[in-house]
């Protein structure tokens, strides 16, 4: 493919959007009005598109807003191209100019190099690398950690790379290698860097869907305390087993506030180019983070009976509790602190909200909650899946009107639950192609929510009907208003209706 081939339209590719922060990426891009790709790989029950409309409607119904859909490439980081198809890979270089990469694996043991995390953080950032040489694009977006600085104390510079550091486990390393790949890559324009420390779940409502860093302890607690009879876990047992200074702070971050800084930044070109500390700058005590979740495990899990002869002491509370948290010692650690000039300079409307006892004390109970994970995410399946209803349309080659030009291009945008984006090519008023997105060359584009898309479908209303009620918008010209509402109107009634039950 042509490095040099010209991008038609701006739509951003993201990696990792079914992640707890690329979920939240992929809402506040779309919020914002930016065209969405993202790289999803297929579950065992799920296919990469259905997984997004998941966590889509999860937005939806939390927010009581319709959502576009982005472009979904089912692909995986560990292929070779990506497991993407020369179709797939000519779309992403007409349609594509930035990528953000996301997408990342914490395990923080392994020292196979053709395992994890060196799978996804190392290799994977390699082949993001690739597909933007090989498709021409130049600005690359890369989610990092702050912990790339490794074991350090004192102050952290955002400027500051590799300067010798010795890294506190495999994750910081992979991570580490994976950020000056992207440094190196002498085919991209400068790239924006964000160093986002330790996330946990939402400040307002303690949503979260991984349960790594400020959960793992509290999940160890929450599951031994059904050994232990209530006071037990009293007088700061979980402070000693951690092994904790008084002076020791610990860098967590809500997601909802790392997702409103990177969008942000994203969206403002003059702000490229730079690395950002995504960090709390009065990130907590860990004695208080201990303390709270003492007082959690103590309120809310379950604990043994009191009389029953199998109880254990505090003993073996305090010895199997520090025993289970070796693999996360590391993070343990007293943080240093980390400058965030550049944040504070690109968002200073944006203040990092403070992770009281309040906060910590919402982020516990939600995962208590879901069970820490267990709790699953209801499947979704749209009542009417406009995919497929287009797949059944291109087949049909239908007459979309009569004269007109010899040529025109017109985009179709269907927000909510199984909606897409797409261009139509027609020839001579006949329908030729169908392409996923909506690009520049589309000299109008239809602005439909799903549901109305179903009611033309279904013959319960017509495009003249639905566009005097203000349900279908018209952007752009390129052919009259008739022959617009005429195209429209074929491509709702094209195919046979098929309801997804």
């Amino acid at each position: 493919m042509g490095a040099g081939s010209k991008k038609n339209t701006g739509y951003h590719l993201l990696t990792g959007a079914t992640g707890l922060l690329g979920s939240y990426l992929l809402r506040d891009c779309l919020l914002a009005g930016r065209r969405m790709a993202v790289l999803v790989r297929p579950s065992k029950s799920e296919s990469a598109r259905q997984r997004v409309e998941t966590l889509l409607r999860h937005w939806e119904l939390s927010l009581e807003i319709a959502l576009p859909r982005p472009v979904v490439l089912e692909g995986d980081l560990s292929e070779v191209d990506l497991g993407l198809d020369n179709r797939t890979l000519n779309w992403i270089e007409r349609h594509c100019t930035s990528v953000f990469h996301n997408a990342a694996s914490l395990v923080f043991r392994g020292d196979d190099q053709d395992g994890e995390p060196y799978l996804s953080n190392v290799e994977g950032t390699r082949r993001m690398l690739e597909l933007c040489r090989c498709t021409g694009i130049r600005q690359f977006h890369h989610v990092s950690t702050a912990y790339v600085c490794g074991l350090r104390e004192g102050r952290v510079l955002e400027s500051d790379v590799d300067i010798g550091q010795t890294p506190g486990n495999v994750y910081e390393k992979t991570k580490l290698q994976a950020e000056k790949l992207v440094r190196s890559a002498d085919f991209l324009d400068r790239p924006t860097i964000y160093r986002p420390s330790i996330i946990v779940g939402d400040s307002q409502t303690g949503y979260t869907t991984t349960y790594h860093g400020f959960y793992a302890p509290l999940k160890l607690a929450h599951t031994m305390a059904s050994k232990v009879a209530r006071g037990a876990t009293a007088g700061d047992l979980l402070v000693a087993a951690l092994g904790i200074k008084a002076g020791d702070r610990k860098n967590f971050v809500p997601v909802d506030w790392v997702s409103a800084v990177m969008c942000h930044v994203h969206g403002r070109p003059e702000f490229h180019g730079t690395t950002y500390h995504v960090t709390s700058p009065c990130p907590p005590l860990v004695l208080e983070m201990a303390s709270v979740m003492q007082e959690v495990v103590e309120d809310l899990s379950p604990m043994a009976d009191p009389e029953s002869s199998w109880n254990l002491d505090g003993e073996w509370f305090a010895k199997t509790f520090r025993d289970q948290l070796g693999i996360y010692g590391a993070y343990w650690r007293d943080d240093p602190k980390f400058d965030m000039a550049n944040t504070l300079r690109a968002a200073p409307h944006l203040p990092c909200p403070k992770l009281d006892h309040e906060m910590m004390w919402q982020l516990a109970r939600f995962a208590i909650d879901a069970n820490f994970g267990r709790v699953r995410r209801v499947k979704h399946k749209p009542d009417f899946d406009v995919h497929s209803h287009m797949g059944r349309m291109l087949r049909s080659r239908v007459e979309m009107f009569e004269g007109g030009p010899a040529l025109a291009r017109l985009g179709i945008q269907v927000d909510g639950p199984g909606g897409g984006q797409w261009e139509l090519l027609i020839r001579d008023g006949r329908l030729v192609s169908i392409d996923d997105g909506v690009s520049a060359r589309s000299t109008a584009v239809f602005r439909v929510h799903s549901a109305t898309f179903s009611s033309l479908v279904h013959r319960k209303l017509s495009v003249t009907q639905a566009v005097q009620a203000g349900q279908v918008r018209i952007e752009g010209n390129g052919l009259d208003r008739r022959r617009l509402e005429a195209v429209l109107q074929a491509t709702a009634l094209a195919a046979p209706a098929e309801v997804v039950g």
